[in-house]
């Protein structure tokens, strides 16, 4: 077991500490941009700068710049309509208030938004599903990509900004950390992160002024997902060790429509191409959508994944098909070039075929608990994007909103950073391995990663009972303990900190579903089919919880 060295000297107190920002998708890089204005900051991505969620991201940016169709008012119902009586009112409302300067911000920025020359700040704007109006703003069928690189080279050109690739953040330095007599004298926040150099193999103590969770969800704790790889829940699990509070993790969105291929079982078919007027069929070319929800197609993901799950089942099928064919070819490739182009190289030419999909796990809809400016229970630590619970998802979430959150919510975050007044940093501990050896065996990581992601698919996916979340508490807590021993006498790498990453954010999803004693948004239970008339968030506390991780390692 490891345990903590001579503490490393405190730097010349003349330096300014850094703002850490763990994660380099929207989220982190809009702290970044703004807060490097005025001092230094450093972007750390686990993997390389342009493998963030962000960037998978096809449909678009929410932005209600449509005054003389679309309002605000508009927006927020359809946010709480989706979001199934669990979204905060106020922070739906701050949210849409915001939108159309987060649109601004991008487009001065330099982001390639489709343009229309009679459309709203000139913009192409596209409906998806559970919104009542055009108020997506889209680089083609691309926006996430567009949106990362252009913010991206801003980051890689700006002087105040340091980024670091392949580095892995293990934990959160708190007081826990820190020798018995400073943590006396010291209040309780956050002042740093352990951090694996992967690619020189070496665990750092890396000091900060703050440090920002914009690690991303945790769809890779599902077997099929239309998530990257970097998707393990890094940020909600390290948070929880610390002491703060996690929310709704029960509501696990599966986007309705992800290629069905051999060769490609991760990408994503956006809803927009529905919203265009793509139709759901059975492989004999019958529309079933009408008999789950008179919006059809427009549904809200929640229905529109438990229709196809529940269609599968029922005819015993792999797949069902989203047909384009009939909006024609010039438009398909127009409006959808990407996906045209991935699926053509896959044999599959979508202006003429139908296109096999299935739903897949693509966002988390809980997280971390904060508040409208990111931050979070423990002081000196912030959370900002899919990582966090802060009322927008509710049960499910809006179509479009995630983008949109990470820019409002990182600006308001890098903002209250920048008034933070400057920390006296106490000394910290250095991070031991004179205790433990390198691994002997790297098969059982490997296999715990498959049997974790095949149970959660199995016993904690679209349709749940109690007996299937029960089954899966059970064979986590084996899992985890089995990983713990092994994070303990081994050297860390970056799969087994992901693995105890992705069994943290299991347990947290299994217990919240076991909580609620409903069916409603994303959470579906055949041992609780209704509906209750008034509802409240899943908030889990560690001390409450009394979870064997909340001090770290």
């Amino acid at each position: 077991m490891t345990s903590a060295k001579e503490p490393q000297s405190t730097p010349d107190s003349k330096a300014e500490l850094p703002v850490l920002i763990i994660g380099a998708g929207l989220a982190g890089l809009t702290v970044a941009l703004h807060l490097a204005q005025t001092q230094p900051v450093i972007i750390m991505a686990k993997r390389g700068l342009g493998e963030a969620a962000t960037a998978w991201a096809q449909g678009g940016i929410v932005g209600v710049v449509d005054k003389e169709h679309d309002s605000i008012d508009s927006h927020v119902a359809d946010t709480l309509d989706a979001g199934a009586g669990l979204v905060v009112e106020s922070t739906a409302r701050y949210i849409a208030e915001e939108s159309a300067e987060a649109i601004r911000w991008l487009v001065e920025q330099g982001v390639p938004f489709t343009p229309d020359e009679n459309g709203p700040m000139g913009l192409h704007l596209t409906r998806e599903g559970g919104h009542s109006h055009r108020r997506i703003a889209h680089a083609a069928d691309a926006t996430g990509k567009a949106i990362h690189e252009v913010l991206l080279d801003k980051a890689r050109a700006h002087s105040n900004i340091e980024l670091r690739e392949h580095w892995i953040a293990l934990d959160l330095i708190t007081n826990r950390q820190l020798d018995a007599k400073v943590r006396r004298n010291k209040p309780n926040r956050c002042y740093g992160v352990y951090a694996l150099d992967i690619k020189n193999n070496r665990v750092e103590t890396i000091e900060a002024k703050s440090v920002v969770l914009a690690t991303g969800g945790v769809g890779k704790v599902y077997k099929y997902t239309s998530n990257p790889d970097t998707a393990t829940g890094d940020g909600i699990a390290m948070a929880w060790r610390a002491g703060c509070r996690i929310g709704n993790m029960e509501f696990i969105q599966f986007h309705p429509t992800c290629l069905y291929h051999p060769s490609d079982r991760t990408f994503l078919i956006t809803e927009a191409m529905r919203g265009e007027g793509g139709l759901l069929k059975l492989p004999d070319g019958t529309r079933f959508m009408s008999e789950h929800d008179e919006r059809n197609e427009l549904a809200p993901r929640d229905i529109v994944a438990r229709a196809i799950d529940f269609e599968m089942k029922k005819h015993g099928l792999d797949y069902v098909h989203l047909d384009a064919t009939h909006l024609g070819e010039a438009f398909i490739k127009e409006h959808f070039p990407m996906i045209y182009a991935r699926c053509l190289t896959l044999g599959l030419d979508i202006t003429k075929d139908p296109i096999p999909v299935v739903p897949a796990a693509h966002y988390t809809c809980g997280g971390v608990v904060t508040d409208l400016k990111g931050k979070t229970d423990l002081p000196g630590l912030y959370a900002v994007g899919e990582a966090t619970y802060t009322g927008l998802h509710g049960a499910n979430r809006l179509a479009s909103n995630s983008l949109l959150e990470c820019i409002v919510i990182g600006k308001a975050a890098a903002r209250d950073i920048g008034n933070l007044k400057i920390l006296t940093m106490p000394k910290l501990p250095l991070w031991d391995e004179s205790q433990v050896e390198d691994a002997d065996e790297q098969v059982v990581i490997a296999h715990n990663w498959d049997e974790l992601r095949s149970l959660m698919w199995n016993y904690v996916g679209i349709v749940r009972t109690n007996r299937r979340l029960e089954r899966a508490l059970h064979r986590i807590k084996l899992l985890r303990y089995e990983v713990q021993e092994y994070y303990a006498n081994f050297k860390v790498t970056r799969d087994l900190i992901e693995l105890r990453n992705l069994l943290e954010c299991a347990e947290l999803i299994v217990r919240s579903a076991l909580m609620r004693r409903e069916s409603r948004g994303l959470h579906y239970s055949r041992d609780y089919p209704g509906t209750w008339a008034v509802s409240y968030p899943t908030i889990l506390t560690p001390q409450a919880e009394g979870s064997d991780g909340i001090a770290g390692r």
